[in-house]
């Protein structure tokens, strides 16, 4: 087919439905291709019969300052997720986010993984995410995941602050307890000393009597 420049031209096309195709939705697509470009425009079919909506949310993780979880459409219809996200630690609310309209299109068996900003996470709090999601026909699905917030910098700061205090103690402990053991031992030489003194002046007057008597 050939189309002049600046026209338009009206191209009809028909879809055969399969006999043993499943109700529900089966997106498609035409496409057009020339002088290597392609344009398409997609196509939604629906057969018959019934109707299945179902949306699970999986593998929900925080880290980075984001909340990242997959999404699967386990229905047979297309969907257009909501999202609500709340966050309750042991030191109260720390997010709450109302139900918003995602900017994706769920087709039927697809998984996509989608994430959310979590900018004012707190420093110090564990915390329970929960996310929950709805779409149209009832679809509706529920996660959580737990995280732990630790200021680390500051917890090795502080360790630091009281082992350095902790080595300081010792050391001055033990200093004292080597000095006072140096004056405990001086007193008792001292005190040796003495006694040998005495003993050996009590050992002189003895003698002197003993030899006073035998003149």
């Amino acid at each position: 087919m050939k189309i002049p420049a600046r026209t338009r031209a009206e191209v009809p096309f028909t879809v055969t439905v399969p006999a043993d195709a499943t109700p529900g939705d089966h997106p498609g697509a035409v496409v057009a291709s020339a002088n290597g470009r392609d344009s398409g425009v997609s196509v939604h079919l629906r057969v018959s019969g019934p109707t299945l909506s179902a949306l699970t949310v999986e593998r929900v993780r925080v880290a980075g300052g984001r909340i990242s979880y997959d999404l699967v459409n386990r229905g047979n219809t297309v969907l257009t997720p909501r999202l609500a996200v709340r966050a309750d630690g042991v030191l109260g609310r720390a997010l709450d986010r109302r139900p918003r309209t995602l900017p994706v299109e769920l087709l039927p068996g697809r998984r996509v993984t989608l994430s959310e900003p979590w900018k004012n996470a707190p420093a110090l709090d564990s915390v329970r995410v929960r996310l929950t999601v709805t779409a149209g026909g009832g679809a509706h699905d529920e996660a959580t995941a737990t995280k732990r917030f630790v200021p680390w910098a500051a917890v090795a700061g502080t360790c630091a602050v009281i082992l350095a205090a902790g080595g300081a103690a010792f050391w001055f402990v033990r200093r004292r307890r080597h000095s006072t053991g140096g004056h405990a031992g001086n007193g008792k030489n001292g005190k040796n000393s003495e006694s040998s003194e005495n003993g050996a002046n009590s050992g002189n007057h003895g003698s002197q009597e003993i030899q006073g008597s035998w003149s």
